[in-house]
């Protein structure tokens, strides 16, 4: 994997784990709580009273009594914003959607007050053993700057207590979660599809003597490694397809890519070996969809709102036309964009590898079927996704895409006929897929 898939992967991985930025938070701390007591008795009695009239200024005792509330309570304060942060993601789960946990999971500002409270705790419980009374031969010392700092950093815990608690309130609306849905959605396609990007050309067929590729373990496909793809196919002087796109589910022992010689020669067993390693390591899976080249990830999430919104048991069609706004929002980007497979060439510009990425028909399906299926009965769902093929035709100012979108215009027509409307109602759905199909045949 090249360093820029495999930093886009680590990123990834740590910005939707809770655990790194605490876990840094709480080495730090106990580090600055070990230097700090021996800061202050280097510069005990030496600090001017212009400093000293903002420091704590309690004996032993006395700073041992701050120290301990501030560590008790911070531990009880972590211990409810643990539990909060679980309540949100099961109600994110069973409500939205169980795959926008990872929304939740990668907020910033919930790893930062999390960080925050048991950095606070950590430094207090770490001061308050360098306390020490007077008596055995130990004169008595309190660490009047590490004991402000720790007083600092409770009140600095109260604020995030309130703020956490303000954005919480924000981060569990649906307008919240399908506009992070939407931004990260959008990041991925320009990875993936950028503006300059050019139109992908006619897909090679496999010659005689081709061969599958069976993957050695299972799992989502998460991305490719373009570069060691490129690398394995010119080793073996092989043309090589990727028959899989990101996100598909592998299954070890299963192929999922093609591979033919450019030569039109037949491989040797142990070319087929190498070529079949170099391409298992070349192609990463995990145990879960991620952004970093799965586009259709974030379609699917927002699917999966609208579709959990149009169940009896939800039935809310409002938010079901939200997230098509935001389908439609995504489609019109991907419409400015050549989606497609992705050819790699070699030195003399032939194509030596194939790696098959979804192109816009097949966006508009995930955007259109099951939203169709489930919310065709509701006239403000059905209208909604009229609008969608409405929004798609003015930004295909090419044509592209128009046998697509007509295609499923026909299907919404379908569906609306056969749906439970009155007379009134069916006739303006119908009428305005006709000025729809207007539009895109202008």
């Amino acid at each position: 994997m090249n360093t820029a898939t495999r930093s886009a992967h680590w990123l990834d991985a740590l910005r939707t784990q809770l655990w790194p930025l605490p876990a840094l938070a709480v080495a730090l701390a106990v580090v600055l709580g070990m230097a700090l007591p021996a800061l202050d008795s280097a510069v005990d009695g030496d600090l001017p009273d212009s400093v000293t009239v903002f420091l704590f200024s309690g004996g032993p005792e006395a700073a041992r009594a701050v120290l301990q509330a501030i560590s008790g309570s911070l531990i009880t304060v972590t211990s409810l914003t643990f539990s909060l942060t679980v309540v949100t993601l099961q109600l994110a789960s069973s409500q939205f959607s169980p795959r926008l946990l990872r929304t939740f999971t990668s907020d910033r500002f919930v790893h930062g007050t999390l960080a925050l409270f048991l950095a606070a705790f950590a430094f207090s419980l770490t001061v308050l053993r360098s306390v020490r009374d007077e008596g055995n031969g130990n004169t008595a010392f309190v660490p009047e700057i590490s004991v402000t700092v720790a007083y600092a950093l409770a009140m600095a815990s109260v604020l995030g207590l309130v703020l956490f608690l303000a954005h919480l309130t924000r981060e569990i609306r649906v307008e919240t979660m399908l506009r992070r849905v939407n931004v990260e959605t959008q990041e991925t396609i320009d990875r993936v599809f950028p503006q300059d990007r050019p139109a992908p050309p006619p897909q090679p067929f496999p010659a005689p003597g081709s061969f599958p590729i069976r993957s050695s373990s299972s799992g989502f496909l998460t991305s490719y490694d373009q570069g060691a793809l490129l690398n394995a196919a010119k080793d073996a002087g092989a043309v090589l397809r990727i028959d899989r796109e990101p996100g598909s589910s592998l299954v070890q022992g299963v192929p999922f890519a093609t591979a033919w010689s450019v030569a039109g020669t037949t491989f040797s067993a142990e070319v087929r070996e190498k070529l079949a390693n170099d391409t298992n390591a070349a192609v990463a899976t995990g145990y879960e969809r991620t952004n970093v080249q799965d586009i259709g990830f974030g379609f699917r999430q927002l699917v999966d709102v609208a579709v959990r919104a149009l169940s009896p048991g939800i039935n809310d069609p409002t938010t079901a036309v939200h997230v098509i706004g935001h389908l439609s929002a995504l489609l019109c980007r991907l419409g400015e964009r050549n989606p497609g497979p992705e050819h790699l060439v070699d030195d003399d510009g032939r194509v030596r590898v194939v790696l098959s990425l979804p192109g816009l028909r097949d966006f508009l399906s995930l955007a259109m079927d099951q939203p169709r299926q489930y919310g065709a009965a509701d006239p403000a769902v059905a209208a909604r996704l009229l609008q969608l093929l409405h929004e798609l035709a003015w930004c295909d100012r090419k044509g592209r895409y128009r046998a697509e979108i007509m295609d499923h215009l026909g299907r919404m027509r379908n569906a609306i006929g056969s749906a439970h409307y009155s007379t009134p109602e069916r006739k303006t759905l119908m009428d305005l897929a006709d000025s729809i199909a207007k539009v895109i045949l202008m």
